[in-house]
């Protein structure tokens, strides 16, 4: 990995947190009951926030958006959040090498205050923890990471983006980031190319 890093942004689901299976589950089953003809529809809405997904899918539906977040909300209330393996012990050596790190997230605030019951450690881990509301523009437009790296005080280019969705690739890329790839929800060969590197998980990094 590139070795003059100066700061490091995470996402949050399948890098930091091995929730993505959990994801495809829920958004398969919205996928199957609204848009049937969309075989992939979990696939293709990873990396995006909620507001980007009712845009583009549930534009004008009012009422079945608010039904999804509420379904999404009682799922994510009660779903598991563990660790991607090898994640906090990394997480914690970039913290006693003084590297400054941030969350970058297309969750929500709603999202996170669940996630924070569960790790309150994350507050401590990280200077700064970025969320959908604070976006302009969803991956993979490079806004997050944009900000992330302003929020640190540092040039994207001397900043580490770590992803795991080919949107939020796209996006660490676009931001003019160096980009490690986690193989974590797509196959290592499918996001080879929007990587500077790929890693099955942190336990392969030093």
């Amino acid at each position: 990995m590139k070795a003059d890093i100066q700061a490091a942004l995470f996402d949050l689901d399948g890098v930091v947190l091995d929730t993505e299976s959990q994801y495809s589950r829920f958004w398969g089953a919205i996928g199957q009951e609204f848009h049937p003809e969309v075989p992939d529809f979990g696939d293709r809405i990873k990396g995006q926030t909620l507001t980007q997904i009712y845009d583009a899918w549930f534009c004008g539906q009012a009422e079945r958006q608010a039904d999804i977040t509420r379904r999404l909300d009682a799922f994510e209330a009660q779903m598991g959040y563990p660790y991607i393996a090898g994640a906090e012990a990394y997480i914690r050596r970039l913290n006693e090498a003084g590297i400054p790190l941030a969350i970058v997230t297309s969750s929500n605030q709603a999202k996170m205050r669940n996630v924070l019951a569960v790790h309150p450690e994350l507050k401590q881990l990280f200077q700064r923890i970025l969320t959908s509301e604070d976006f302009t523009a969803s991956k993979p437009d490079p806004d997050c990471y944009l900000q992330g790296a302003q929020v640190l005080g540092v040039k994207p280019s001397d900043c580490v983006v770590f992803e795991d969705s080919l949107n939020g690739l796209k996006a660490g890329r676009a931001a003019g980031c160096y980009v490690v790839g986690l193989a974590t929800t797509n196959p290592a060969d499918v996001i080879a190319p929007l990587a500077d590197c790929v890693v099955a998980d942190f336990t392969q990094l030093t």
